[in-house]
């Protein structure tokens, strides 16, 4: 008796748990489903990454680039590569910020307009069907970029925003249209749409554990539904 009375308690328990979490369970079943309905290649856009051969330096090259004596920024990296058939060393500090130099010593400025479209061009499918361009400063990228790092936008006309680097003449990122629906479905799914980067908060959390506990609820009434399946003559 005491068994079936906490069995009715249950479901009662139950239905209300089914009702509270219900919608953010068809939330999370549904993008999710649309998270995984493609290759997460195509989602990041590395299948519109046109495969660039390395080339190698040239024998006789010298490279010239010092440090500034004034300068006091520690450095990251020193990097040399030959870019678009120039040597090109790039030089990245340890505050985020890096600066790029000819071979023989030469300061290259910012990325231009024109030297951002050719990137593009060169490196990303279909990067040569430009719509706009834009420059932002670190402090002020679109949100599908959302990294604290001087870009040009080059918008293409499928949708595709690629990012490049006006400090580091690199493609940075490559945002097609798919990754910003698959970016406002996990925004959905972490239930923040605000930074979409919080996967640990008090109203995730919540509506977890709830559904988990209705989860387990459900399976211990499987076994009361089975046993009034099998007492009946």
């Amino acid at each position: 008796m005491r068994t079936q009375r906490a069995m009715q308690s249950l479901a009662k328990w139950h239905v209300w748990l089914g009702w509270l979490v219900g919608v953010p369970i068809l939330m999370w079943t549904v993008t999710g489903l649309v998270m995984v309905a493609k290759p997460i290649e195509e989602v990041r856009g590395t299948h519109l990454r046109k495969q660039v051969p390395e080339t190698a330096l040239p024998a006789d090259t010298q490279i010239a680039v010092s440090l500034p004596a004034a300068s006091t920024r520690p450095v990251r990296s020193v990097t040399t590569q030959v870019e678009r058939g120039e040597t090109i060393t790039r030089i990245a500090y340890m505050d985020g910020t890096s600066a790029r130099y000819r071979a023989d010593g030469s300061a290259l400025g910012p990325l231009s307009e024109l030297e951002a479209r050719l990137i593009a061009a060169d490196g990303v499918i279909g990067g040569d069907d430009v719509i706009s361009t834009t420059q932002y400063a670190a402090a002020d990228v679109p949100f599908d970029f959302r990294r604290p790092l001087p870009v040009w936008q080059v918008a293409l006309a499928d949708g595709t925003h690629v990012y490049i680097g006006t400090e580091t003449g690199q493609i940075e990122a490559v945002r097609t249209r798919w990754w910003r629906v698959f970016d406002f479905m996990w925004g959905l799914h972490i239930m923040d749409l605000q930074t979409r980067e919080d996967t640990h908060h008090p109203m995730l959390v919540f509506f977890a554990a709830l559904a988990a506990i209705g989860a387990l609820f459900g399976c211990i009434l499987m076994f009361r539904r089975r046993r009034a399946r099998t007492s009946v003559p």
